[in-house]
């Protein structure tokens, strides 16, 4: 074997702004981190195990390092006695977990819980508000267990109504969460909003959920990394999954630097899922594109203009939704929809689209400095809703994905059941999300984009003039 190969790690490659999962054959190669805030302010990230360097065998390999991956490497060593291999074609946790905006709310996927009774009715929706809630306490666990800091700020999760027309919609939610589900949110005024939490000036009003955490995502994953390779399991970036084809039921990986023979494989590359990794991932997934900024810190004066009493999740009601919040460190973090294409990601139009609807909530911030800028693809399911899967009995391949935007919690109790997947211990996992693939776009595939663009404008309408 070359020098090369042996190598600890391969140089980096610069950071791509314009990848796009539906256009590039795969994420790239060792690539730098987008220039995100939570990579900015994280400190230097943690050993890994360096790129794949020879032929290996092992019983899992893992591909994607995001809170997903390292979540299933984790529970496999945890619940199983399982060491898996996690496959990283970039650098740990480069896609969807260091992208987002750190929070942590009590969902799944896009849709709310009257969606869940009129899909699946209240039996199952209440089986599903109970793994949701399990997922929670799980996420809680981790993150309280004493061996990393991701900065967590409890205090609920604000769902917050951007005009009055949606009010009515939100005190139905919340009674629905109360009775149906014996869940304790409760409406909140604009009066109270304002002189208790925060002074968003579109909030007619808001939901408020008692499970809510704001976390620092690297900082998180970065936390998690550890825990998996403390716990034995070994995590290979610069090792993009290059070709795959199973002999006799082992799997063969192949990566720059070495074939890896895996029993099982785990998928968990969400919205940076290549086109051609997997026949059973392929189309099943409409990556789209978020942007968030964040601001310089705040002067105090800026502080009480903008009344920010609290640093927990803050969401409006908008189909393209704004989250938000206000950091540790005085500054505010912000995100919304972005480009369609990854092409069309630096158009400035799209930061401007972002900029204004921080100077909507907040005037008291118009034209303040911007520290950091950037976007990330989100993995949303054709029908909204995640999927923890094994696609074909015969074969020991699984994926976890699908959350649209709501990971960073659900991500660790996805990882969970996929290991449990991985180890043959199915039982009692019967909610659809365990039980049905996620769905393809069929003939449609080619269009999605068109139909996009066309929801986009009526997203708009429905969110900003009907």
């Amino acid at each position: 074997m070359t020098d090369s190969l042996r190598r600890k790690h391969w140089p980096k490659s610069s950071y791509d702004p314009h990848y796009d999962p539906l256009v590039d054959a795969g994420p790239g190669h060792n690539r730098d981190y987008a220039p995100t805030y939570w990579i900015g302010t994280a400190g230097e990230p943690p050993e890994d195990d360096g790129p794949v360097s020879g032929d290996m065998d092992v019983d899992v390999a893992i591909v994607g390092s995001g809170y997903t991956g390292l979540s299933c490497a984790i529970h496999l060593a945890k619940e199983f006695g399982i060491k898996a291999a996690v496959l990283e074609a970039n650098t740990v946790a480069w896609g969807c977990s260091t992208r987002n905006g750190g929070q942590a709310q009590i969902s799944s996927g896009r849709l709310k819980r009257s969606q869940w009774i009129e899909r699946w009715g209240v039996d199952v929706a209440r089986k599903m508000h109970a793994e949701v809630s399990e997922g929670f306490e799980l996420f809680r666990d981790l993150i309280g267990c004493g061996e990393f800091d991701c900065e967590p700020q409890e205090g609920g999760h604000f769902y917050i109504a951007h005009k009055p027309g949606v009010l009515s919609k939100l005190e139905k939610e919340c009674q629905l969460l109360n009775d149906t589900f014996g869940y304790g949110s409760r409406m909140i005024s604009r009066e109270e909003l304002h002189e208790k939490h925060v002074k968003d000036q579109e909030a007619a009003g808001a939901l408020w959920e008692p499970d809510g955490v704001s976390i620092h995502a690297a900082k998180l994953a970065f936390g998690y990394q550890n825990m998996a390779r403390k716990l034995g399991a070994t995590i290979h970036t610069g090792s993009p999954v290059m070709g795959w084809r199973t002999v006799d039921g082992v799997h063969h990986l192949k990566t720059p630097g070495g074939t890896v023979r895996a029993r099982s494989v785990a998928l968990a590359t969400a919205g940076y899922t290549p086109p051609g990794l997997s026949n059973r991932t392929k189309n099943r997934l409409m990556p789209i594109l978020s942007n968030s900024i964040v601001t310089r810190p705040l002067s105090d004066d800026e502080k009480e203009a903008c009344g920010f009493q609290t640093c927990s999740p803050l969401t409006d009601t908008r189909t393209l939704r704004h989250y938000y919040r206000y950091l540790p460190d005085g500054r505010v973090q912000i995100g919304s929809r972005s480009a369609v294409t990854g092409k069309d990601a630096e158009n400035p139009k799209h930061l401007e689209l972002l900029q204004r609807g921080l100077y909507r909530k907040f005037p008291a911030l118009e034209g303040i400095d911007l520290d950091y800028s950037w976007w990330g693809w989100v993995d949303v399911s054709h029908d909204m809703m995640p999927r923890i899967y094994q696609p074909d009995p015969k074969q020991t391949i699984y994926y976890a994905m699908g959350y649209g935007g709501n990971g960073v919690m659900y991500s660790a109790q996805a990882g969970r059941r996929m290991a449990q997947l991985v180890a043959g211990e199915n039982k009692g996992l019967d909610l659809p999300i365990f039980t049905s693939p996620l769905p393809s776009h069929g003939v449609l595939t080619p269009f999605r984009r068109l139909g996009q663009r066309f929801m986009y404008v009526y997203y708009h309408l429905q969110d900003e003039i009907l």
